[in-house]
Formats: structure tokens, C-alpha cells, sequence
């Protein structure tokens, strides 16, 4: 798909200009004859340097502004509003720079022909397939409002465990920066005094004391080759978990962490999971194509994979529960609040409650992780702190009991 600019007039001889994206040239003059403009000039131009130019362009979009502008979207489509119309004014409206390239793109591309779902499509960094399969699913039953008012929420409850986790992690993360600052600071700048008094003593050493100094030495006569081995580490791990190999081994062993961070991770990929196939099933999706999203936006492998056997054995005639039932990744809950679901016909209201129920349990292990990894991170920068400490002065206490 090629991006062109042009410059073009309507039939009472308004001259428009702007960009649009077409197969060809030939497709994008039809794009222009469709809107009723005439071209004056049409050029096509390299990507990225026109706005709304590229789907590569439209990147950052904020999900609270996504959220906004669903909810928005589906206020003015219920209010009877069409699509390109509800579009126009959004693009006047929003605050996001990003989103309003998206919005122009997407107004260009409906008033072309496009489906909404279609031209939405175009851009899978702003719309990923959970949100393109439920408007399209909106589109075909003619409740595009309502549609896009249960994206709304989706985005904001995925946001919601989003914050949860993060503000979680933040006094960790600040005690490991805080803890890897002084152990530095102590092996660069403390240990060489000590060192120095060592040496003027002429005495042996204890292995303890050998080990911190010859740390300090490598920290501090090595550092150009150790700091980019720790970052190239740090990058080449980050990498890997994403790589096809890592990440199946990654995202079994997140599920086994030790002090209720596996059971914590458990509970988020539940909640994800039960949210995401709820609103899939309540917007009119396919069951078997639902399955199959919410095992890519599941954000684990494991689930994802689970979900992939899912599918198989509904596809050859099997209930949902029932492969849940036999896979252990899925807590007895899960499976038998799904059975009670699909018997009843209700299967989207107790997906619903089981994304209630787990989305509170994430709340609960979040606060219940705190309390556990704060006093054993404290733990560990005491212990850190005090083996630095002790090494130094085990020659000197070696010393003294000497000279008694």
C-alpha cells in the first residue's frame, strides 16, 4: 500500500489537498473520482513524511485516549449519527496528535468505501484484533454503538490491572536502583581505602575480604567491559523471552515464581483471559475466532497454547468447558463456572463474573506481594550492605586479636 498526496477540486471548485493510501496509482485517482474531487496534482510520496501517512506512523496512542475516544464514538453513533460524521467530529475534538492522524486516515478510508473494521485494520499498532473483531462483529449485526461502548471498558479494565501491577512494582524497583547504587558506590569508592590500609599491614587476608577486593578491582579497572556485557545481558534476555524459544520457557517459569508472584501472574492472565472472551462473546464474535483472540491477547504463551487445544476440540464438536476442565493452567473455578455458562446460555455473564471475581483477587495478591517483597528486599540490601562491611573488617578484627 503506497501513501500519495494530492491537490485536487469538487464539483462547485473548492480545492482540497491532502493524503491518502491506495494500491496504485490508478486505485487512488478512483479513491478521489469516489469522494467527488477532481486531481490536480497526485503524487506519491515516501512514507512517514506526510501526516497519517503510514500505519507505521501512528504509534503512542495513549489507551486512555482510545478508551475516550470509543466511548465518544459509540455516544454519537447511538445518537443516530453515521460513521464518517461521528469521525469528522472526533477528529476535531481530540487532544491526541497521533490519534487525530489516526481518525483523518480512518475518515478517508470509510468515505472510500472501507468498512470501519476495515480501514481500522490498517493500523494494527492503534486497533489490535480484539478491537477490530468486535466492530466488525458490530458492523455485521448492526450494533456498532453498543460495541464500542463494551471496547470502551474493556480498554479500561485492561488499564485498571495495568496501574494495579504497576504501582506495585514501583517501591521494589526503587530499592533495587537504590540497593545496585550503593553496592557500586561501596565497591568503587569504600573498599579502595580499606585496600590501601591492607596492603601498608603486610598480612593475609580473609577469602572473604580476598573476594570483595578483587570485585572492587574488576568494577573498577574492568568497568568498560562490564557495564556493556550487564546491558548487552539485560537486552539479549529481554530478546530471547520474546523470541520463539524463549518465550514458551519464560512464560511457563513466570507461572512457578516463588512467594505468590506465579499465583499473582495466574490470576492477571485469568482475569485477561475471562474479560477478553466475554467481550468477544457478548459483541456476536465468532466462538471459534474468539478463542483464538483471546489466546493472542492472552500475554502468555501457556494460556495462549491452552486456548489453541480450546479451539480444536470445539471445532470438532466439544464444549468449551470441557477441554478447560482437562487442562490444569485453567483453575477448577474457571472451567466449572463455564460449564454452568454454557448450559444455562449465559456464558457471557459468567465470564463476566469470573473476570470480576479474579480482576478483585489480582487486588488482593497485589497487596499481599507487597507486604511479602518489601521486608525481604530490605533483607537483602542489609545482607548486601553487611557482607561489604564485615569483609573489611575481618583483617582488622584478625589484627587486634594479634596483638592480644
Amino acid at each position: 500500500m503506497a501513501t500519495f498526496a494530492y491537490n485536487a477540486i469538487n464539483a462547485e471548485g473548492l480545492e482540497f489537498d491532502g493524503v491518502l493510501s491506495a494500491a496504485d496509482l490508478a486505485s487512488a485517482l478512483d479513491q478521489l473520482r469516489l469522494r467527488g474531487l477532481l486531481a490536480d496534482r497526485l503524487e506519491q510520496v515516501d512514507d512517514g513524511h506526510e501526516k497519517g501517512s503510514t500505519v507505521g506512523a501512528f504509534k503512542g496512542v495513549k489507551p486512555k485516549s482510545l478508551q475516550i475516544f470509543s466511548r465518544q464514538f459509540a455516544t454519537m453513533i447511538e445518537a443516530g449519527m453515521n460513521v464518517v460524521g461521528s469521525l469528522v467530529i472526533l477528529e476535531q475534538q481530540t487532544d491526541d496528535a497521533v490519534l487525530e492522524s489516526v481518525i483523518s486516515a480512518l475518515r478517508e478510508d470509510v468515505e472510500a468505501g472501507l468498512l470501519l473494521s476495515e480501514a481500522m485494520a490498517r493500523h494494527p499498532k492503534v486497533f489490535n484484533r480484539l478491537y477490530v473483531a468486535m466492530v466488525e462483529a458490530g458492523e455485521a449485526a448492526g450494533v456498532l454503538d453498543i460495541v464500542l461502548d463494551r471496547v470502551a471498558l474493556q480498554i479500561e479494565k485492561s488499564e485498571q490491572i495495568k496501574r494495579r501491577v504497576k504501582s506495585a512494582m514501583i517501591y521494589p524497583t526503587i530499592v533495587l536502583i537504590f540497593a545496585t547504587l550503593v553496592l557500586i558506590g561501596m565497591l568503587l569508592f569504600l573498599v579502595p581505602i580499606f585496600t590501601k590500609i591492607f596492603a601498608s599491614l603486610h598480612g593475609q587476608l580473609p577469602s572473604l575480604t580476598k573476594d570483595v577486593v578483587a570485585a572492587s578491582n574488576v568494577l573498577r579497572n574492568d568497568w568498560f567491559i562490564l557495564f556493556p556485557l550487564w546491558g548487552g545481558s539485560i537486552f539479549g534476555f529481554f530478546r530471547w523471552k520474546k523470541s520463539d524459544r524463549g518465550r514458551p520457557v519464560w512464560d511457563r517459569m513466570r507461572l512457578h515464581f516463588p512467594m505468590k508472584i506465579g499465583l499473582t501472574i495466574r490470576k492477571i492472565t485469568m482475569a485477561r483471559f475471562s474479560r477478553t472472551l466475554s467481550t468477544l462473546v457478548a459483541a456476536g464474535v465468532d466462538i471459534i475466532k474468539a478463542l483464538e483472540i483471546t489466546g493472542q491477547t492472552s500475554g502468555n504463551w501457556v494460556v495462549e497454547n491452552a486456548l489453541d487445544n480450546v479451539r480444536t476440540r470445539v471445532r470438532e464438536g466439544a464444549t468449551i468447558a470441557q477441554p478447560l476442565i482437562d487442562d490444569p493452567v485453567f483453575p477448577p473455578m474457571v472451567s466449572q463456572m463455564v460449564r454452568i455458562g454454557e448450559e444455562t446460555g449465559e456464558l457471557e455473564k459468567m465470564l463476566g463474573k469470573i473476570a470480576d471475581f479474579y480482576e478483585d483477587e489480582v487486588d488482593a495478591s497485589i497487596a499481599s506481594l507487597t507486604s511479602i517483597v518489601e521486608p525481604v528486599m530490605m533483607i537483602g540490601v542489609g545482607i548486601m550492605v553487611g557482607i561489604i562491611l564485615i569483609a573489611m573488617y575481618l583483617p582488622m578484627f584478625k589484627m587486634l586479636s594479634l596483638v592480644h
